[in-house]
């Protein structure tokens, strides 16, 4: 009698044991998928720049800003807000550790910190601990220096464009250059020449991952019907993306500020015209909510 009382509990802890197993086996998968899907996520998120300013960032897919490393055309008439966009645009990513250099070839430095100092931004601060250059160049110098690179290469296209362009003791994550319409003039008569040089320095900040804003000056907008001769033919193509920035003269004769974003590769955004804000002592607001309409209460004209 005792043996097959043993026997009987034998088998209940067996039964109990293969009703124990399965339980723990399906558990662990099910965590590792998790753990999975997160650091899609942040990888996914860690591929674009915030770029901060209040409004813009929500223009794209999720919030997560412009692709990382894209060279991005910055675009509009005089008095549009170009320079204004790109400062702010330098504080707000200093502010969260990246290393910006502004690259001028119209202001000097000492103006262009005291336009930051006007919206109570403090680029001193930044420039001692190291995160933040703002240097003149001469578009002169530099058109010189590849005319005799050029030649040295004996008429070869494959030219450096470090040495010409970027200081060598300081290494950029994002970079503005002002502007590219002053650097055509300097090569003007030597188009090709320009265009070599534009092919180069796009090349230069794909191949080190630098994100940038290239600002240019259009009498009218390229894009909406008016005609407009583009130095180099080739820079909309080169680039992987296009803001634009208006003037909007409404027909009572009052003046406002709009943007929109006309083209940027390897994000989703949001394709409308909204207003763009210059706010004393804060800098630029974008309302994307605000989406500039024609009616009869409110026509206007893009300049």
């Amino acid at each position: 009698m005792q043996k097959k009382k043993v026997k009987k509990s034998i088998k209940k802890i067996s039964k109990k044991s293969i009703r124990i197993t399965p339980k723990k086996v399906v558990k662990k998968p099910q965590k590792v998928a998790r753990k999975n899907t997160q650091k899609t996520d942040e990888q996914k998120a860690s591929s674009y720049v915030k770029i901060g300013i209040d409004g813009f960032d929500s223009l794209f897919e999720n919030g997560y800003g412009i692709p990382n490393g894209a060279a991005v055309l910055v675009e509009g008439g005089p008095g549009s807000g170009k320079t204004i966009f790109c400062l702010a645009s330098l504080m707000s990513l200093v502010k969260q550790g990246k290393k910006c250099l502004y690259m001028s070839f119209e202001e000097p430095e000492e103006r262009l910190i005291d336009h930051m100092k006007n919206f109570n931004w403090d680029p001193e601060f930044y420039i001692k601990k190291g995160l933040l250059r703002i240097k003149r160049f001469d578009a002169i110098d530099v058109s010189r220096s590849v005319e005799a690179l050029l030649s040295a290469a004996k008429k070869e296209l494959l030219i450096e464009i470090d040495p010409v362009l970027f200081p060598r003791d300081f290494k950029p994550e994002f970079v503005v250059i002002d502007s590219l319409t002053s650097i055509a003039s300097a090569f003007s008569g030597h188009e090709s020449r320009f265009r070599i040089y534009m092919e180069q320095l796009f090349r230069y900040l794909e191949k080190n991952k630098i994100t940038n804003f290239l600002i240019r000056e259009v009498s009218t907008p390229s894009h909406v019907g008016a005609n407009f001769k583009e130095e180099g033919e080739a820079v909309s193509f080169l680039s992987d993306g296009i803001i634009v920035l208006y003037n909007v003269i409404y027909d009572w004769g009052e003046r406002g500020s709009a943007m929109e974003i006309l083209k940027m590769r390897g994000t989703n955004f949001r394709k409308k015209l909204v207003e763009l804000q210059i706010v004393d002592k804060k800098g630029i607001v974008i309302n994307a909510d605000k989406v500039l309409r024609k009616d009869q209460a409110a026509n206007f004209q893009l300049t």
